[in-house]
Formats: C-alpha cells, sequence, structure tokens
C-alpha cells in the first residue's frame, strides 16, 4: 500500500503561487519594478512563451514536496514472535487408532482422522505459541520441533499415518521425549497433550516415571482418552453392541496428568474432542497482546532523482542560449 507519512507538508505545494501573487500586487501598488537583466515582469508573466518555460520548475518544486513529505510503501501486516507457552502434541499411531467408531459429517471414520481433523483447527489457534509434535506407537519419534510454524506442525500431522511407527503404545517414551525437547527450550510455560486410545505396552520408561520427571520440570501434562464406548458390529449371529475402547486405561491417564496438575479428558466423538481443545484454550491461553508491524519502503529518492534529473536536462538545454549571449555582450563591449 502507497502512503505519505507527512501528508501536511503537500499544503506547500501552493507557496510559490502565494509569493508570486504577493509580487504581483506589491508591483501594482509600488509602480513599475525593473529588476536587472529580467524582462518586465507582468509582460513576461502573462505570455504563453513564460508559462510554458515555468513548466519544469513548477514539476522539480512538485517533486521536491513529495520527497520531502515521505512518500512509504507499506508491506503486509507481519507477526513478531511472542513469549507465549511451548506447547508438544504427543499423538498415539498404533494399530487400534484405526478403528472406524468416530462419525464426522454423518459418514463414520476412523479415530486418526477424527484427531487430525480437530487437531488441525487447535493449531491454527494457538498464535504465538511454540508447537512441536511427537508420534508414538512401538517407539515415540519427534516429528516437528517446538517451532512457531504452525502451518509445518499442522503439515507433519497431516501426512501422518497409523502403523508409521508400529502397532504398539509407548505413552512412557512419548512423555520422556517431550520433557527432553522442553529441557533444550527456554523458560516458559510448557504444557505436553498426550492422545492416546490405548495403555501402555511397549517403551523403555514407564509412564509414571516419565510423569514424575515431568512434574519436577514444572511441565504440566493434559492427557485425552479417544474411542467411543459404544459400537455396533456385524457378526454371523447378527448385530452386536462392543466397547471398543476397553483397552483404554482412564485410570493411568487420570493419574500421569493429576501428577503434574494437568487434567485427564474423554473424548467419545469429534464434538467433545473439539469441545476439550477449547478447555485447553481457557486453562492455556494464548498471548493476546500479539505485536504486529508492516515493513516500511522509502520512495522519496524516487521523486528526489527525477527532480535532479530535470534541473540537468533544463540546464543542459540553456546552455546554447547563454553562451550565445555571452559572446553578444563581449562583442557589444568591444
Amino acid at each position: 500500500m502507497f502512503t505519505i507519512a507527512w501528508a501536511w507538508l503537500l499544503l506547500l505545494l501552493p507557496l510559490p503561487l502565494i509569493f508570486k501573487r504577493a509580487q504581483t500586487e506589491q508591483v501594482q501598488v509600488s509602480g513599475h519594478l525593473q529588476m536587472p537583466g529580467v524582462a518586465d515582469s507582468g509582460a513576461v508573466g502573462h505570455s504563453k512563451s513564460s508559462r510554458i518555460s515555468q513548466v519544469p520548475q513548477w514539476i522539480i518544486w512538485t517533486l521536491l514536496v513529495f520527497a520531502v513529505a515521505r512518500p512509504l510503501w507499506v508491506g503486509d501486516v507481519i507477526e513478531l514472535p511472542s513469549k507465549g507457552r511451548d506447547l508438544m502434541l504427543a499423538v498415539d499411531l498404533s494399530g487400534s487408532m484405526q478403528i472406524e467408531d468416530m462419525v464426522l459429517n454423518d459418514k463414520p471414520i476412523d479415530r486418526f482422522t477424527m484427531v487430525q481433523h480437530v487437531m488441525s483447527d487447535f493449531i491454527e489457534r494457538r498464535k504465538g505459541d511454540k508447537l512441536g509434535l511427537i508420534l508414538f506407537a512401538d517407539h515415540a519419534y519427534l516429528q516437528a520441533p517446538l517451532t512457531q510454524d504452525r502451518r509445518s506442525v499442522a503439515q507433519f500431522l497431516s501426512e501422518a499415518q497409523i502403523g508409521l511407527v508400529g502397532k504398539q503404545t509407548a505413552i512412557g517414551e512419548a512423555i520422556a521425549l517431550g520433557v527432553k525437547r522442553f529441557d533444550k527450550a527456554e523458560e516458559s510455560n510448557r504444557v505436553l497433550i498426550l492422545l492416546t486410545d490405548g495403555s501402555n505396552n511397549s517403551g523403555s520408561i514407564s509412564p509414571e516415571q516419565a510423569a514424575a520427571i515431568a512434574a519436577k520440570r514444572g511441565i504440566t501434562i493434559y492427557t485425552i482418552g479417544v474411542g467411543a464406548d459404544v459400537m455396533e458390529r456385524r457378526t454371523l449371529f447378527g448385530r452386536e453392541r462392543v466397547n471398543p475402547s476397553m483397552d483404554l486405561d482412564e485410570a493411568q491417564l487420570t493419574k500421569l496428568a493429576t501428577t503434574t496438575n494437568g487434567r485427564y479428558f474423554r473424548a467419545r466423538n469429534s464434538a467433545e474432542l473439539d469441545q476439550i481443545y477449547q478447555e485447553i484454550d481457557k486453562l492455556e491461553p494464548t498471548n493476546s497482546d500479539q505485536l504486529t508491524y508492516r515493513p516500511q519502503s522509502e520512495l522519496f529518492y524516487y521523486p528526489l532523482a527525477a527532480a535532479l534529473l530535470i534541473s540537468v536536462l533544463q540546464m543542459l538545454l540553456r546552455l546554447p542560449f547563454i553562451s550565445s549571449r555571452l559572446i553578444f555582450n563581449k562583442r557589444g563591449a568591444l
């Protein structure tokens, strides 16, 4: 966007007209004003050739006033990095996450697809925070380190696939890896959101040990248990109702959260999961005082250069006329 920093200086544009008018009134009051080497100002001022000769001067004056007024090109709004939370997302990619006991837009979907859909909105809302992504199954892996690039974290989550890192559930390793990554970050509010649909059955460290270390480091853990309570399936004897979440260890997830002054949430459908993320937004609010700025590029040198160029051209065009007058004056003196 083009703008002028000191637009009030444009009021100087008619200043030469004011001086010329004042000079004309002075001549009319005091009589004929004759200046050495200058023709009659009244006659010249009203002639057509005089008006044409004054056009370059007016252009130069206008360009100089615009240069002094500081024309600027203002870029798009850029958000400055602000001190927020270090928030690590640990997502379960075990085989049970492909159970289709969730519904989105009246269509049955698997648990992980639902998590991807809802968590992407949560990631987008966390402006000012540093986000990281841990994927875990047989073992835990860091997919995205802590960064303010929310788009990249959401992209990594959307590209993840069930079974990518195994079929089991290493909850303890996921927490331990999150604690390790927080140690490399600067001091801030540290939050780990762990989402799973099962119980710990893999890894080299127990969830309780990892949670105790997290509590000592001042890390808050919010655990989310995913999965429906009731699911119908077809069998040889007809349809039967089963509990697809019977492997979910809610007692353990609750203990992990309370150990670190966090909370345990239960997500049986997409609406509950979205509500959980909104609740976490309230418990761990983002920095509302987001600082922004718009980059500015100075443009004054364009009108200034144009004014200088016109002045030089005008001077070069007048050189033959000036030299001829000097020669005539010398001959007349001789």
